[in-house]
């Protein structure tokens, strides 16, 4: 081989890779596409064709002008109730005044079934106007007044901004007075004003109703209050007093009760006077029968007395389990003593500790005849996924003195779980962490290839609670082939490159670089995750392994799936180790871009290779 006949055979050499033959001075048609155009490939597929871009019209090469799609008429392109504009190599369309774009925009183009429709004036508050009401209409709206208000400056029905008329409320005036009445108030003179009357002095109200209400019509209704002499009549009797009276019945006369013997006044107004409307005050007086001494209760304090009403409360040590703490004097002088119990105090929740990595356990502390209910609360969180939070809670009623409960736990995660004993409100705490499971082995279907370059993949599950952490692709070749260890490295850091296997790794991606469906392409002299998915060597075989780890804090977890078998390799020129990595490199580079025009700036590489090379 002389110098002239190296690089053609390198270039030779590389399109037979790319599988692309060789060719001289093709012609390059896209060049020649209008500014406007696109090169697209013929339906034969015989070569490329300019097009001019949507918008535009001509031959694609030398001409390619604006189409006006807007001198069709705004109706037929746009649709009813708009406006065409055209623009460079477009057009868009807005919708005339009252109307408005189905998709809320000012401007649209209605390939997406946007259309102008009808805007409801009326949805702005206040349009027509304090006491009117608004009415749409197809591209417009008018006003009407409400009950109560009259249109003023013109008629009904009428537009605010074109008739310059308004609505305004009725007046009725003042209220109208009837015989032997007085105005005690009134709330204005307009509709639905309310105006009140009463009995003049020395007078009372016998039947009728003292009210008048503003009309719509502007009138005040009538009302049919009938007011009489004011007399109180006797007083009335409460039970266990007696009365000091003068026996008038004229408004200002007074009666004061007292409690009979035997009784005391508990509270309340003692005096009731006749008032002006014929009836004698109320009196809140209240006579309560002498019960004698405090009702003592076992391992318990009085914290409040006043001779009718006792209020216990459990000493100390000792706590309520059950029963009333209120002790009553009634009204025959007999104690209705308390029924509170007061037990010595214990936590009602005791022992508490989880088993299983999901069940929870404690001791009871109460009457054994008595059945207590529980929440039991748990929440869990995880230091790998701050979005995770689980919040979930059971109640359950027992009378045993263990009691024992499985919860639905989920892996990886850690749970504070809290026991209340809903009789006392008393709350138990304890706090967990469950396991790191193994992995769930990937779902793969192997296969063996005799391609240099197999394109693999993998479909995901979609499981949001799945804890992986990454996956690690190895490419071992099978002639002296040592021993795969999957849980390698058993413990510490999955990123490290510390250990045997490390130097077959060709890739590593973390689980947030990864979708649904992954492909991987063995050999395509790319890194990823810091690893070279070198190419593979002529002549050997190889084994594709695929590892998935789990890891959560220093705990960590892997499994292995054997992915693929590949007996066929890519072509790579050993001419020099210097001249092999530089033709390597830019296989891999024309490899990952994958178009014509790289093969041109290839050639060029390869005319920059090192003297050694030739």
């Amino acid at each position: 081989m002389d110098e002239r006949s190296a690089p053609v055979l390198i270039l030779s050499l590389l399109w037979v890779v790319a599988g692309i033959p060789a060719a001289a001075n093709v012609r390059d048609v896209c060049a020649s596409c209008h500014v406007d155009a696109t090169c697209d490939d013929k339906s034969d597929n015989s070569g490329k064709v300019c097009n001019c871009k949507y918008g535009f019209v001509g031959n694609g090469r030398t001409l390619c002008q604006d189409k006006d799609e807007c001198q069709i008429g705004a109706t037929k392109i746009c649709g009813q109730h708009t406006t065409c504009h055209n623009t460079h190599g477009s057009y868009y369309c807005t919708c005339l005044h009252g109307y408005m774009a189905s998709n809320n925009m000012p401007v649209f183009i209605p390939n997406d079934g946007t259309h102008c429709q009808d805007l409801d004036e009326c949805s702005v508050s206040g349009l027509c106007g304090q006491g009117a009401q608004c009415r749409n209409l197809n591209g417009s709206f008018d006003c009407s007044c409400q009950l109560g208000y009259r249109v003023q400056d013109g008629k009904e029905p009428f537009h605010p901004l074109k008739d310059q008329a308004s609505c305004k409320v009725v007046d009725c005036g003042p209220p109208v007075l009837q015989d032997y009445t007085v105005l005690l108030s009134t709330t204005g003179t307009t509709y639905r004003s309310m105006a009140t009357f009463d009995c003049d002095e020395g007078s009372v109200k016998r039947s009728g109703n003292n009210v008048s209400l503003c009309g719509a019509d502007g009138l005040w209704t009538e009302t049919t209050l009938v007011c009489e002499e004011i007399s109180c009549g006797p007083p009335q009797a409460l039970p266990h007093t007696n009365l000091q009276w003068d026996r008038s019945t004229r408004p200002g006369s007074a009666v004061l009760y007292k409690c009979m013997g035997g009784y005391y006044q508990e509270g309340g107004d003692d005096i009731s006077t006749c008032l002006t409307s014929g009836e004698w005050a109320k009196v809140s007086l209240k006579c309560k029968a002498k019960c004698g001494p405090v009702p003592m209760l076992a391992h318990s304090d009085v914290v409040w007395n006043n001779r009718s009403v006792v209020i216990h409360r459990c000493a100390n040590g000792y706590h309520s389990w059950r029963g009333s703490n209120i002790s009553l004097c009634s009204s025959s002088g007999v104690w209705q003593t308390a029924t509170l119990q007061c037990i010595e105090i214990k936590p009602p929740i005791d022992h508490l500790n989880v088993s299983d990595e999901k069940c929870v356990q404690w001791r009871a502390e109460k009457y054994e005849e008595d059945t207590e209910t529980y929440k039991v609360f748990y929440m869990g969180s995880r230091d790998y996924d701050g979005t995770f939070l689980e919040k979930r809670k059971r109640f359950l009623s027992s009378q045993a003195e263990w009691l024992k409960v499985c919860l639905s736990l989920l892996p990886a995660t850690n749970y504070s779980i809290s026991i209340t004993a809903m009789s006392t409100g008393f709350t138990a705490t304890i706090t967990t962490n469950t396991s790191l499971p193994v992995p769930l082995v990937p779902d793969v279907h192997y296969r063996e290839y005799e391609s240099p370059a197999p394109n693999l993949r993998l479909h995901r599950s979609p499981s949001t609670l799945d804890p992986i952490s990454l996956y690690q692709v190895f490419v071992l070749p099978i002639d002296g082939m040592m021993t795969f260890d999957c849980s390698s490295p058993a413990n510490g850091d999955a990123l490290s490159k510390q250990d045997s296997l490390t130097r077959h790794i060709a890739a590593q991606m973390h689980i947030s670089h990864v979708g649904a469906d992954m492909n991987f392409t063995v050999g395509d002299g790319l890194y990823r995750g810091g690893f070279f998915n070198a190419p593979l060597e002529k002549g050997r075989n190889y084994y594709v392994v695929l590892r998935v780890v789990s890891r959560w804090n220093k705990d960590l977890k892997s499994s292995c799936v054997l992915w693929a078998k590949v007996t066929g390799t890519s072509y790579v020129v050993k001419v020099s180790s210097l001249c092999a990595a530089a033709t390597v490199g830019l296989i891999a580079l024309a490899a990952s871009l994958g178009h014509a025009y790289t093969w041109w700036r290839l050639v060029q590489g390869v005319h920059r290779l090192p003297p050694e090379c030739s």
